[in-house]
């Protein structure tokens, strides 16, 4: 939901730190990559370590590295194929780093109950399978947009639990996992039923494209392989 409608207003926060960076030569590719590496550092480091409160402040501040290098791209020459491609791949990285270290810290320092990590698991697989299912139903010509629980509120759950649980609040964390648990699995049944309802009962065009190009286009009405021509 926020990444539909916060947009407008962190606007007025990032643009002056993006023509900044433009302006000393950086490019929007290197800000993505950089704030991936810090942003991985921090969670591998300072949540095993029981640092939750300084954690989630410092993963917060270079979260917003995400909103930035889009923004670069904007003002440039409206950004690369391959840009976006490595914006989206570090998103995931860095989503995964951040869950994992939480999950981490849930077993061998908080010694939480497996219903918590199971929670903390379901979080970590569907925040991979949220970000799939939009981009394969866009593939497929679908339009994806909104959710219950996509990547901002994803993080702002995660980071507030942590940097609760850091300033002593108990249960900060496994409330977090399992409000995030259950809001993420609801999502993606949100985003399947948005490609299920724009379903025409045609085949992808690219796939279609595709196949033809390797002459192995199936029968319009069967749904089989292409003869050969020959027979047994």
């Amino acid at each position: 939901m926020l990444s539909v409608h916060g947009r407008k207003p962190a606007a007025v926060v990032v643009e002056p730190v993006a023509k900044a960076f433009l302006k000393a030569g950086l490019s929007p590719n290197v800000v993505t990559v950089v704030g991936t590496l810090i942003t991985i550092a921090i969670s591998v480091v300072l949540i095993p370590t029981d640092h939750l409160f300084w954690a989630a402040v410092a993963s917060g501040l270079f979260a917003a590295f995400d909103m930035i290098d889009g923004t670069m791209a904007r003002l440039s020459r409206g950004g690369t194929a391959f840009g976006a491609t490595l914006d989206a791949s570090c998103d995931r990285i860095t989503d995964g780093a951040l869950f994992a270290a939480i999950i981490f810290w849930l077993v061998y320092v908080d010694h939480a109950h497996p219903s918590t990590v199971a929670a903390g698991l379901v979080v970590l697989v569907s925040s991979q399978v949220i970000s799939y299912v939009k981009a394969r139903g866009e593939a497929s010509g679908f339009t994806m947009v909104g959710g219950l629980v996509e990547r901002p509120e994803r993080l702002i759950i995660g980071l507030v639990g942590i940097g609760l649980e850091g300033l002593g609040v108990p249960y900060a964390v496994e409330l977090s996992l399992w409000i995030l648990a259950a809001g993420s699995v609801f999502t993606i049944g949100q985003r399947l039923a948005q490609a299920a309802a724009q379903d025409k009962g045609q085949r992808p065009a690219h796939e279609v494209a595709h196949e033809a190009a390797h002459g192995t286009v199936a029968d319009s009405q069967t749904g089989a392989p292409p003869s050969s021509g020959v027979t047994d």
